[in-house]
């Protein structure tokens, strides 16, 4: 059914490209991949968060919070969950419940810095409306109330009351006159109305004049300019000192790189390279995609940082695109250096997304000349860093492996009831036949023929769902060895 509804995919696929689609900024097409994965697996939290970071990049924060709380339905401490739902309400101003989920996360993954600047943006955006705690005095007056943002908009009478004594007169507060070109970002279109309300304050004649319903012209026109006064100042505090000056540094480095080059164009450039480089060894052409790496390498590393903002992040995946093109040429020392530069460059720009992909690869060269006590090292320090069920099924699966080519039976079978575990978690009738067979030979090794011959057959039901004939009749020969 679901195959009538959504295009040709995986939920994997969909995941990966919508990911890399929100990574070039295209957030109106991560959107739909995202809508396409979730018509496969309805309520999925990562996808879910996944979807509300493109809804709040789009604007639609109404929609950014619903996505964010769903994601948090089953699991109140997904961190991920957890981060846009605060980034969401940070958006549309409501700072204080911003900071209680920045602290939950905070608490919850204090490693990750993104909480922790949450928190102090969220201070800094409430003491920039408020004032700092000291100089904020409650006195006990009757009238005295606190109502929230939320309550606030549902009043059944929403309007601002305005209400003075009878010869009480509009007076200007007193503040530091604001530079007019800070006005003006920050007012937009607003500000040609609030230059025509000031204008109007020097028509004294106009001033003294009354509306048909009693209301003096000049009362109206400090209304007005007092509404603009406080939404300018509000719209300041959605962008805290420290985040206008980051903002202008950035504004400057644009400049500096449209001098250059374009951008836009570099951007395309780099992508269709790496598209290109990557068709290549797909394509079964190390030779011509390990070249193409290495010019572009070079070509990025005579590029300055403003005119490629990510260059250490490029550079890293560079030579790890170079050291999958090495491998596939059976230059494994070779590759395993680039695989290396990788993970340095990596760990030196704190990326782990970088950092996993490294050491998954220097782990598969490991394996690949016979080092399988590094390789399981290198992919034990990865387990931690495995984001999906399917990435688990497939890195204890190897671990697993490695084991089994030691004669480490016990660990071997440990690593792949994981390994099935994790398939069984993902659905993926592949992957249990894989982990099953692993199960199966570690307990041949252990001399537990009995449960060997259980698992023989549980893998023989997974071939045939997979009409995975070779499979089969390998199963069938080694079952039927055993039972003799």
């Amino acid at each position: 059914a679901a195959a009538d509804t959504v295009r040709a995919g995986t939920f994997p696929s969909f995941m990966a490209e919508g990911a890399l689609l929100c990574r070039r900024g295209e957030y109106d097409k991560a959107l739909g991949c995202f809508d396409n994965a979730l018509k496969l697996r309805a309520g999925d939290k990562h996808c879910l968060a996944a979807r509300s970071k493109c809804y709040l990049k789009l604007g639609d924060t109404e929609n950014s919070l619903k996505d964010a709380e769903a994601s948090l339905q089953n699991d109140k401490t997904f961190s991920k969950g957890l981060y846009q739902k605060a980034e969401t309400l940070y958006t549309m101003g409501d700072f204080e419940f911003a900071l209680v989920f920045y602290h939950r996360g905070y608490r919850l993954r204090p490693e990750l810095q993104k909480f922790r600047l949450g928190i102090e943006k969220s201070q800094e955006a409430i003491v920039n409306c408020i004032g700092s705690p000291s100089s904020v005095k409650l006195e006990n007056k009757e009238d005295l109330c606190f109502v929230s943002r939320q309550a606030e908009s549902k009043k059944e009478n929403p309007k601002l009351q305005i209400k003075r004594t009878k010869d009480q007169k509009w007076t200007k507060t007193q503040k530091p006159a604001r530079n007019p070109k800070t006005e003006r970002q920050l007012l937009g279109e607003l500000y040609a109305d609030k230059a025509y309300l000031e204008k109007l304050l020097k028509d004294e004649d106009l001033m003294e004049s009354s509306t048909k319903q009693g209301i003096k012209v000049a009362d109206l026109v400090w209304s007005g300019i007092s509404y603009l006064d406080t939404r300018s100042e509000f719209w300041q505090q959605q962008k805290p000192i420290y985040a206008r000056v980051r903002e202008r540094k950035l504004r400057q480095q644009r400049w500096i790189r449209d001098k250059k080059r374009k951008l836009a164009e570099v951007g395309r450039y780099i992508v269709k390279s790496l598209e290109d480089i990557d068709m290549l060894l797909t394509g079964n052409c190390p030779e011509e995609s390990c070249k193409k790496a290495e010019r572009l390498l070079k070509t990025v590393q005579g590029w300055s940082d403003d005119e490629v903002p990510n260059k250490n992040e490029l550079i890293g995946n560079l030579h790890s695109c170079i050291g999958n093109a090495q491998f596939e040429m059976g230059q494994m020392e070779a590759a395993l250096q680039s695989h290396k530069m990788d993970l340095e460059f990596a760990r030196q720009n704190d990326l782990p997304d970088a950092v996993s992909r490294a050491l998954d690869n220097i782990g598969r060269v490991y394996a690949r000349i016979g080092k399988f006590q590094q390789a399981i090292d290198t992919w034990e320090e990865k387990i931690p860093m495995a984001n999906s069920s399917l990435e688990k099924t497939w890195l204890f699966h190897e671990i697993g492996q490695c084991y089994l080519e030691l004669n480490k039976a016990a660990a071997a079978q440990n690593y792949g009831q994981k390994s099935l575990q994790s398939a069984d978690e993902e659905g993926d009738v592949e992957w249990q036949l894989h982990a099953t067979v692993l199960v199966a030979q570690a307990q041949v090794k252990l001399k537990d023929y009995r449960s060997a011959i259980i698992s023989f057959e549980k893998a023989l039901e997974k071939a045939k769902l997979t009409h995975n004939e070779a499979a089969q009749k390998a199963i069938i020969i080694v079952s039927g060895s055993l039972q003799r």
